[in-house]
């Protein structure tokens, strides 16, 4: 089920209408695509804090249009707390769009219990899906993770219908030795190797 977000005409362009139109808690926005005409729309603030919490993709729009959309991009302030613009781009319900998903490990990597440190490469890959169905993320299972192996972007299920655009072969993640282990293990081969030193010199006696 996608959020939905009530949206108004703005009548008035320029930066200050548009930081009138902030200063009443709505923001501004542009609906384009799928051949129709740009809209420049506003959206209440809570609303859009709302979407992004959820981290929406599918989005429908109600009041002054009424298109599916997709989250576009998103514009920032400059700390990134508020936001200032959103591009929202139309889709069919039919179609299939190209989209980025974070990555989300799950499970306990079985190598963690063996010293291993866990790296994350990949946060996120790029999936083909019904606009319909845009997960909020995907997931990648790590049980079966020891050290010295690695998940690549294959590894990564997908939700019905949709396909990997990312490089199947990307590392998503891998699994190190700890840096202090193979030191360690150095250290023990040392330990036991045999005291070659001291039988030179006692040859050099004789």
């Amino acid at each position: 089920m996608s959020d939905v977000l009530n949206v108004e005409v703005r009548e008035n362009m320029g930066t200050a209408a548009t930081r009138k139109l902030r200063d009443t808690g709505r923001i501004p926005a542009v609906v384009y695509g799928h051949g129709g005409e740009n809209q420049h729309l506003s959206v209440p603030r809570k609303e859009v804090e709302l979407l992004l919490r959820h981290h929406s993709k599918h989005v429908q729009l109600a009041g002054a249009a009424n298109d599916h959309v997709l989250l576009k991009d998103v514009q920032w302030d400059p700390l990134g707390i508020e936001v200032l613009h959103m591009d929202l781009l139309r889709v069919s319900l039919s179609e299939k769009v190209t989209i980025t998903v974070p990555v989300k490990l799950h499970g306990v990597a079985i190598g963690l219990n063996h010293h291993g440190v866990m790296n994350e490469i990949l946060h996120s890959v790029e999936i083909n899906v019904p606009a319909l169905k845009i997960p909020e993320f995907v997931e990648l299972n790590v049980n079966d993770l020891d050290v010295g192996q690695s998940k690549t972007a294959a590894d990564i299920e997908l939700p019905e219908g949709a396909e990997l655009t990312t490089d199947p072969t990307a590392v998503v993640v891998q699994m190190n030795a700890a840096a202090g282990e193979k030191a360690t293990d150095e250290d023990a081969e040392a330990a036991t190797e045999p005291e070659v030193i001291g039988a030179k010199k006692e040859d050099e006696n004789e």
